[in-house]
């Protein structure tokens, strides 16, 4: 097995993307707007991966965020609110707006599990800052890191109990980003200290089951490498400060604000100490180059992948959808 997560070029699987995927044997997959039509199409697509894998564990993820990062929407998915919903609920009602978190999460699970979707990209636990890039702003959970961690908690909670596992991100912490890292390379200048309110919230989830880097220049610990290719950042700050110790992912190392080719981008990353690499937009070519920097996946590595997917091998999915939904809706009014 390779330490990559791979994403597919449409719904369902090419000639082309059945040969390489089987030969490559990724660590899993990810899916975007582009591979989802409606509910037997998707369920027929995640079957299909299982198949190729032999792995009924097989992590396939997905960003189902809600608000504007949402790959499965209406007509076919009902839609979801975004962090700032649940953080301007937080304001009046804290423990109101945990329960949204959760109860929304739980429904996100069950839309996410019934089509065979075992991983997904959240809760964001940036902290944000006045400077803050709307590219987070309009995701995010808040601006107080204990509400970031509480709601947070919430998400995974409700995410497990639907039968999904999270991924907290973007470690070491976005909120301090005045650019969008799909375009630009953020470089964060404040002092260790100031960053320790960054860190607070991926601290208290340290024993979240995945993680996900940022593409950010932190000066205060690494002047010359973005988070995901640091060394330092990834040993030091998060295993070490931190003291996450789950299945560390990069962010897409296809995003600008990372330089080389897509072999050097994902060489570094393992290198530096991510466990698995996420390249996202299923082109061959560069799926091949990448592959051929990579050896298989460490057996650490592997061991974090199995404990983050165990988390939820004995999880039957529970909750009506209609309850969850109208429960949350009826918390998200009080604000």
């Amino acid at each position: 097995m390779k330490p990559v997560i791979f994403g597919l070029a449409g719904p369902t699987l090419t000639v082309d993307e059945r040969a390489f995927f089987g030969s490559a044997d990724p660590a899993g997959y990810i899916l975007f707007g582009r591979n989802v039509v409606d509910r037997p199409q998707l369920r027929a697509l995640t079957d299909s991966l299982r198949d190729l894998s032999g792995r009924g564990d097989l992590p396939i993820l997905i960003d189902q965020e809600g608000g504007r990062v949402q790959r499965m929407g209406p007509p076919e998915w009902p839609a979801f609110p975004a962090g700032p919903r649940f953080d301007a609920l937080y304001d009046l009602a804290p423990m109101s707006a945990i329960e949204a978190a959760r109860v929304n999460a739980q429904a996100i699970g069950l839309t996410l599990a019934e089509v065979g979707i075992t991983v997904n990209c959240l809760p964001l636990l940036d902290v944000v800052q006045p400077d803050t890039t709307e590219a987070i702003t309009t995701r995010a959970l808040g601006r107080e890191p204990l509400r970031v961690a509480a709601m947070g908690q919430a998400i995974l909670a409700g995410l497990c109990a639907g039968g999904v596992v999270g991924v907290v991100k973007h470690m070491p912490g976005h909120g301090r980003t005045a650019v969008d890292t799909h375009h630009l390379l953020p470089r964060v200048t404040v002092s260790a200290a100031e960053l320790e309110v960054d860190l607070a919230p991926f601290r208290a989830l340290a024993d979240a089951p995945m993680g996900m880097t940022g593409h950010i220049v932190f000066d205060a610990w690494d002047r010359d490498r973005p988070a995901t290719l640091s060394l330092i950042v990834v040993k030091e700050v998060i295993r070490g400060r931190i003291g996450f110790d789950g299945l560390l992912m990069t962010d897409d190392i296809d995003m600008k604000a990372l330089s080389g080719s897509p072999g050097d981008k994902a060489a570094g990353a393992i290198a530096a100490g991510c466990d698995v690499v996420l390249d996202c937009w299923a082109r061959i070519e560069e799926m091949a180059a990448i592959v051929d920097r990579l050896d298989d996946i460490g057996d650490r590595s592997r061991a974090r992948l199995d404990r983050a997917m165990a988390t939820i091998a004995d999880v039957t999915p529970t909750g009506d959808m209609a309850e969850l939904i109208a429960t949350r809706d009826a918390l998200l009014a009080l604000a």
